[in-house]
């Protein structure tokens, strides 16, 4: 297997040409606003329209390739589970933001129900360590799968098998 995803390009519009164009209005970090209304006139121009479809579009996506030769599918749990755990391991490191977790899914004591009422009316006090915990079981059951851990308990195979769960129920929430 080689896969190979090259670095995300820097978004680039109207505003971020105007910028650019105007490189020498720049003030203590800031620009003054007739820059920015130039941005809107080229937003709204030719050059906008050619920015949007053609600069922003082939920009903003990176390179990928991927191959994939036959040995790679013959235990694919085990080969995924090197590449996952330290993406996980990483997103877990660099997070700067949480996935909403059901109360289901976390201990009794982190639980939504058991945080005080939430000041902002948005997150609660535990939002961020119920998907702190949600991680942390997703990288231990990676971890025991890379380490071929099996064991005769139980508890230990449960715990596993609802790290692996977890992973599929909140696939979609393991952003940055």
């Amino acid at each position: 297997m080689k896969v190979y995803i090259g670095p995300y390009r820097n978004w680039f519009g109207p505003y971020q040409l105007a910028e650019f164009l105007c490189f020498w209005a720049r003030r203590n970090k800031e620009y003054p606003d007739w820059v920015y209304r130039f941005g809107d006139w080229l937003d709204r121009s030719v050059v906008g329209e050619f920015l949007k479809k053609k600069w922003m579009i082939d920009r903003t996506n990176p390179t990928i390739k991927v191959r994939i030769d036959p040995y790679d599918t013959w235990s694919m749990d085990y080969t995924l589970a090197h590449i996952i755990h330290p993406m996980l391991v990483q997103l877990k490191a660099h997070q700067r933001g949480a996935g909403f977790v059901d109360d289901g899914d976390v201990p009794e004591e982190i639980r939504s129900i058991s945080a005080p009422p939430a000041k902002d009316g948005w997150v609660d006090e535990y939002h961020f360590k119920r998907w702190e915990w949600v991680m942390n079981e997703m990288i231990w059951a990676f971890e025991q799968h890379i380490n071929d851990t099996w064991g005769d308990d139980e508890g230990l195979a449960l715990r596993k098998d609802n790290g692996f769960r977890l992973f599929g129920k909140y696939y979609q929430r393991l952003w940055d």
